[in-house]
C-alpha cells in the first residue's frame, strides 16, 4: 500500500512495554508527532534483556499465583546472531565506547552489553522521559473509538486513561512452555523451565535432562556440563534412533525425544535408551501472552496462534487503534521492531494507509491456508524463517523505506546456520569476515559511526 498524501491529527498513543520493541516503537510514534506514554513494570528500560538473579518459587512457571520474574535471561547468555545485524538501522549495534573496557567488544556480546545498547539507544533519543516506570497495564479493552488503558503504580494505585491508540509490546518470554512427558506425574525427580535457570550450581553432580536443543537448550546444556554428573539432550527434531556422544564432551549425549518417565526415576528415550536423571531442564519456548488484553473475544490465543493478525501486527476489526509488535520469531528482532514502529506510526498519523477490513481478512485466512498446505502446525504462525527477508522487505515497501541490506541478511542466515552446525564454537569461530567490512563500511558510508573499528583495521 502506497503511503497516502493526507495527514491526520497527531494521536495520543499508549505503549506496553520499554525493552527494545518498546523503545522504538516510541520513537517512530514521536517521530510521526504523536504524543507517547510508555508503561513499564520495571525500574529500567530493557525488557528482556534485564538481568536479575531470583527466579520463580514455582520453577515451572505453572503456578498461576505465583511471583513472577519477566526476565528469562541466564548468567552465561550471550547472543545467538552477530551484534553487526542486531542493531536497529540508524542506531546500528557497534562497541561504544570502543576504549570503554566496562563493555563487551566481542562480536557475539553477553546480554548485559545488549542492554548497554539499549540503554545508549533510550539516552541517544530521549525516550526515558516518555516512560512511567513501575507502572503494570492491568486493563485494556475499547472505550467506543478509543482505548481505556488501566495500569496500577507500585504503591498500589490504579488509574485509568483513554488513549486513541495502544501499541502492545510487552514480550513473549515470560509466559513458559512446557513439553508434555508421559508418566511425568509419578516421577520423583525435579523439573525446571529455562525461564527459570539462572546459573548451573543447583545441577552439582546430578544427572539432568534437557529437553530441547536450539538456542537456550544448547546453551544451558553446555553450561551444565561443567558441574552435572551426566547431561543428556532430548531433540523431537532428531530421529528416533538418535543417540551420540557431542564431541569434546565426556559427558554430554544427544538423544531422540523422550518416550516416558517412571516412578522409579527412570527416563526412557525413543531410542531405547534409559537414564535415571534428577532433574529434567524444560527448554521448550515461551506461550504468547496478554492478560491485560480484553477485545471480547475478537483476539485470541490458540496453540501460540495470536489472532487474528494482519501481518502479525494489525487486528483487522481493531486496526490501526490496536497494534502489536515483535510477535514473529526465527529473524532480525530488532530490526523487525524498527520496520514494524515506522509502519504502525504512519498508519496512525494517515501517512500510509491499511486495506480495508475485509481485505486484512482476506490475507489472515490465505496465510493460514499457506501454513496449512506446507504442514507447519499451527504454532509455528509466528515463525518467519525462510520467510523472513520478503516479509521485512515488504514492511519496508510499506513506509516507503530501503529493503534490508544484503549483508545483514546474509549475516543471519550464516549465523543460524553456524548455530546448527557448530554449536559449541559459532560465536567465537566464522568465516564471514568480509560481511562484517561490509557492515561497518555502511555504517562509515550513512555517517553513524565516525571510523573504523581499530580490530577491524588491524584485520
Amino acid at each position: 500500500m502506497a503511503p497516502a498524501r493526507t495527514r491526520v491529527n497527531s494521536l495520543h498513543v499508549a505503549v506496553i512495554g520499554a525493552g527494545a520493541a518498546g523503545l522504538v516503537a516510541a520513537r517512530e510514534l514521536r517521530r510521526e508527532n504523536h504524543s507517547v506514554v510508555v508503561f513499564e513494570r520495571d525500574s529500567k528500560v530493557g525488557g528482556l534483556w534485564v538481568y536479575t538473579p531470583n527466579s520463580e518459587p514455582d520453577p515451572l512457571s505453572l503456578d498461576p499465583n505465583r511471583t513472577i520474574v519477566h526476565s528469562s535471561v541466564y548468567d552465561s547468555l550471550r547472543t545467538n546472531l552477530p551484534r553487526e545485524c542486531m542493531g536497529y538501522r540508524d542506531f546500528p549495534f557497534v562497541p561504544r565506547p570502543e576504549d570503554d573496557e566496562s563493555r563487551d567488544q566481542r562480536r557475539y556480546p553477553s546480554h548485559r552489553e545488549v542492554l548497554a545498547y539499549l540503554e545508549d539507544f533510550a539516552r541517544e533519543f530521549k525516550l526515558v522521559e516518555m516512560v512511567r516506570f513501575k507502572t503494570e497495564v492491568v486493563l485494556v479493552e475499547p472505550e467506543g473509538q478509543k482505548w481505556k488503558v488501566q495500569s496500577k503504580n507500585s504503591d498500589g494505585i490504579s488509574k485509568d486513561e483513554i488513549f486513541d491508540a495502544v501499541v502492545v509490546c510487552n514480550g513473549h518470554y515470560t509466559e513458559p512452555r512446557v513439553a508434555h512427558v508421559p508418566g511425568i506425574d509419578s516421577w520423583p525427580g525435579k523439573q525446571i523451565h529455562s525461564h527459570n535457570y539462572r546459573v548451573p550450581d543447583q545441577f552439582k553432580d546430578q544427572v539432568v535432562v534437557v529437553i530441547g536443543n536450539f538456542a537456550s537448550g544448547a546453551d544451558i546444556s553446555r553450561d551444565i556440563t561443567g558441574v552435572a554428573k551426566e547431561v543428556h539432550i532430548a531433540s523431537r527434531s532428531n530421529p528416533s534412533t538418535t543417540y551420540s556422544k557431542l564431541t569434546g564432551s565426556n559427558n554430554l549425549w544427544l538423544h531422540s525425544m523422550i518416550d516416558s518417565v517412571h516412578k522409579d526415576g527412570s527416563i526412557v528415550f525413543q531410542n531405547g535408551k534409559v537414564v535415571q536423571a534428577d532433574t529434567i531442564v524444560h527448554c521448550t519456548g515461551y506461550k504468547y501472552h496478554f492478560p491485560f488484553l480484553n477485545t471480547n473475544g475478537y483476539i485470541t490465543v490458540e496453540d501460540n496462534c495470536v489472532g487474528p493478525l494482519y501481518k502479525h501486527v494489525f487486528p483487522p476489526a481493531l486496526a490501526p487503534g490496536l497494534s502489536f509488535i515483535g510477535l514473529p520469531w526465527m529473524t532480525l528482532q530488532f530490526f523487525m521492531f524498527e520496520l514494524q514502529s515506522k509502519w504502525v506510526a504512519a498508519a496512525l498519523s494517515g501517512r500510509v494507509t491499511l486495506p480495508s477490513e475485509d481485505k486484512m481478512m482476506e490475507d489472515v485466512t490465505a496465510y493460514y491456508a499457506k501454513r496449512e498446505s506446507y504442514g507447519q502446525p499451527k504454532r509455528y504462525t509466528h515463525r518467519l524463517g525462510g520467510g523472513q527477508v520478503e516479509y521485512l522487505n515488504w514492511i519496508a515497501e510499506q513506509i516507503g523505506a530501503p529493503p534490508g541490506e544484503q549483508w545483514r541478511y546474509q549475516e543471519i542466515d550464516g549465523g543460524y546456520y553456524r548455530l546448527v552446525t557448530q554449536s559449541d564454537t559459532f560465536r567465537d569461530k566464522w568465516d564471514d569476515d568480509h560481511l562484517i567490512v561490509e557492515a561497518y563500511e555502511d555504517f562509515l558510508r550513512q555517517k553513524l559511526i565516525s571510523s573504523l573499528p581499530s580490530q577491524l583495521l588491524e584485520s
